[in-house]
């Protein structure tokens, strides 16, 4: 359940998340083991065919920061992980706009062959489309295997296009619709920034399913994922070890005790591993080049932790 109303526009105590293991009142910053490694995310590259308002990752058509991963650096860490015997039941993509990256179709692909459940995040536009023949040649066996993640901000065509840009809605629909007539696993994930109650949203939602004859549920937290804001300028709590007793959590809830994202950075040899999908710059939040090195437990040292994992009650996980 999504914690709203948080503060979005005070600016951030700048004494805040400095200090790896103490928060900025001297108490002792939660932390979150790794329970088991169930999910690997990459990170494809952080370019994308449009500019969104308020993207936490600044994925645009110019930002490389994020290069593009390549197949034998995912099947590296696959290998990797069935060499330490990780139990990985998920691979997920990630981006920038996933379907950008030239390779991407073969890191599907290496994932369904390995009868691993593969998730994809996407805008639905015209790079997914690009692949259509390429998505329609994957063996139907393991086509139950891939679930396809779209984005719409909001269920109003208007509101959308506030974020996504002009002339973003309709392109994203036809994705949408050609991947529902073709029978693959899609869901949706929404923003939770419009002062509506979830009840509210996922009412709107449910007009737009039935408008375009998509059978999706729209109280299914697994089919519409509803994503709390963030924005790492403005306050937000830091998260102390009380803190998961008072909000009746547990820090096996949270997506970094049972995730990992990898990322080449731009200029870089070799790609890195951090904590999940909100962090993929932060030179503190990097574990390594091993998975292996990856395992330790994982302060919650950032504002996206507190504000769209703790309160927030997000993961990027669902499928």
């Amino acid at each position: 359940m999504l914690i709203q109303n948080l503060p979005l526009h005070v600016p951030i105590n700048p004494q805040k998340f400095k200090n790896t293991e103490i928060t900025a009142d001297g108490k002792k910053r939660a932390s979150v083991p790794l329970d088991d490694l169930e999910t690997l995310w990459f990170n494809t590259g952080s370019l994308c065919n449009i500019t969104c308002k308020d993207c936490f990752m600044e994925s645009s058509p110019k930002n490389d920061l994020l290069a593009y991963l390549t197949l034998e650096e995912v099947q590296q860490y696959l290998r990797e992980a069935k060499h330490n015997n990780l139990s990985i039941t998920q691979v997920a993509f990630t981006g920038g706009e996933p379907f950008m990256n030239p390779q991407i179709i073969d890191m599907i692909n290496e994932g369904l062959s390995q009868r691993l459940s593969t998730l994809v995040l996407s805008n639905g536009m015209k790079p997914l489309l690009n692949n259509r023949c390429n998505l329609l040649n994957i063996k139907k066996d393991l086509k139950k295997l891939l679930h396809i993640r779209i984005s719409i901000d909001h269920y109003n065509c208007f509101k959308h296009e506030q974020v996504r840009g002009p002339n973003t809605w309709q392109p994203m629909i036809k994705g949408l619709k050609w991947l529902s007539d073709e029978k693959f696993n899609v869901s949706i994930a929404g923003r939770n920034r419009w002062g509506e109650t979830e009840a509210q949203t996922r009412s709107g939602y449910a007009h737009l399913f039935k408008k375009e004859g998509l059978t999706l549920d729209h109280l299914d937290p697994s089919q519409l994922i509803l994503f709390p804001e963030m924005n790492e300028k403005f306050d937000v709590p830091e998260i102390t070890e009380s803190c998961f007793e008072i909000l009746g959590k547990k820090p096996n809830e949270l997506m970094c005790s049972k995730s990992r994202m990898v990322v080449k950075r731009k200029g870089s040899a070799s790609p890195s591993v951090v904590p999940c999908t909100l962090l993929p710059y932060d030179i503190a939040f990097d574990m390594g080049q091993k998975l292996i090195t990856a395992m330790g437990k994982v302060y919650l040292n950032h504002p996206h932790c507190a504000k769209f994992c703790v309160l927030g009650g997000a993961s990027c996980t669902s499928k």
